[in-house]
């Protein structure tokens, strides 16, 4: 396959103060073979203006007005319009280094089919990052390095959005961006882990995160920390869950309470265990919390870890390599 087309697919809403930097990331790209499907969520500033003055001067550029509304119709109607052998997306705040695509274009034609290209990232902001998201970075960046983003999938997205490409067939086989559920760029990083797209190890930074106080996924209740615990549920019983082992819950926090409130409903029975001795033999939604040493009487169990501290999260896996337990088989770390 030689110099293949890549779609691009932008939705794009009140960003026209980024939006150049964006566009222009993308026109110096090394790799010249593109389209750009942008697509115009309701912008209330000049967005659609901006996209429209570089559309008229590269036909690469093709600018429409989302059929509903929200990033995912947005998304959709991009697809619908693109007609490139490689899909990619990118956002309309960010910022692509020069050889992103060809990077990840030379990754998929050296692999095949079955594979998707990702790329490490980098943070910016006109006041600083934070810890939290440096850590993140740090922790998305190593796993992108060494392929392995998979084995950490339920602690957070482990597939840097918007920085992967995927060739149409694989992409099609996933569903595309078909799925309603948000945060959309986890969903769609689970679905690649269902149909077992392998991914292509990368350690360049090839992408861009521009941070600021009005960036979506930090002010829309889709990128609340309940949905991201939807997706993970919905995702560990889907495809990772045996039900005829017994299932252990770990930790009676925030995120613990959430999980078992939604097994609960699900009528899915659960062990529920805490080291907390101010805890450890209360009820909590009418069941009863153990110390985590019962694990120890359950029958080849799986377990779904809450605890969030970093130390506890070590003497967890001690004790479970202690049991001969393995990670992404016997228990899952959902933070």
């Amino acid at each position: 396959m030689q110099n293949p087309k890549v779609s691009i697919c932008i939705p794009f809403k009140d960003t026209a103060h980024f939006l150049p930097e964006c566009l222009d990331s993308i026109l110096n790209q090394t790799h010249q073979n593109w389209e750009v499907l942008a697509v115009n969520d309701h912008s209330n500033d000049a967005s659609l203006e901006v996209l429209k003055s570089y559309a008229e001067k590269d036909v690469r550029l093709k600018v429409f007005n989302n059929e509903g509304e929200g990033i995912i119709p947005a998304l959709r109607t991009a697809y619908n319009q693109s007609s490139g052998e490689f899909v990619t997306r990118m956002d309309s705040d960010d910022i692509m280094k020069p050889n992103r695509l060809e990077v990840m274009v030379n990754s998929l034609v050296k692999s095949g089919s079955g594979h998707v290209a990702v790329g490490q990232v980098r943070y910016f902001s006109d006041r600083g990052i934070s810890n939290g998201y440096e850590r993140y970075e740090t922790w998305l960046n190593q796993l992108t390095a060494n392929g392995t983003n998979y084995s950490e999938i339920y602690k957070e997205c482990v597939i840097p959005s918007p920085c992967w490409m995927a060739f149409r067939e694989d992409f099609e086989a996933c569903s595309g961006f078909q799925s309603d559920r948000y945060p959309e760029d986890y969903d769609l990083t689970f679905r690649f882990y269902e149909k077992r797209l392998k991914i292509i190890r990368c350690n360049e930074v090839l992408h861009l995160w521009r941070d600021y106080d009005t960036r979506t996924s930090r002010t829309h209740e889709h990128y609340a920390q309940n949905y991201f615990l939807d997706i993970k549920l919905h995702y560990f019983l889907k495809l990772d869950f045996n039900f005829n082992r017994p299932l252990a819950v770990w930790g009676a926090g925030f995120k613990g309470k959430t999980i078992a409130k939604k097994l609960k409903k699900q009528k899915i029975d659960f062990t529920w265990l805490c080291d907390n001795p101010n805890k450890i033999g209360k009820k909590i939604y009418g069941k009863q919390l153990l110390h985590f040493e019962s694990l120890k009487g359950l029958n080849n169990p799986q377990s779904i870890i809450t605890v969030a501290n970093e130390e506890a999260q070590n003497e967890i896996r001690a004790f479970l390599k202690g049991l001969e337990q393995q990670p992404m088989h016997d228990y899952f770390f959902f933070c």
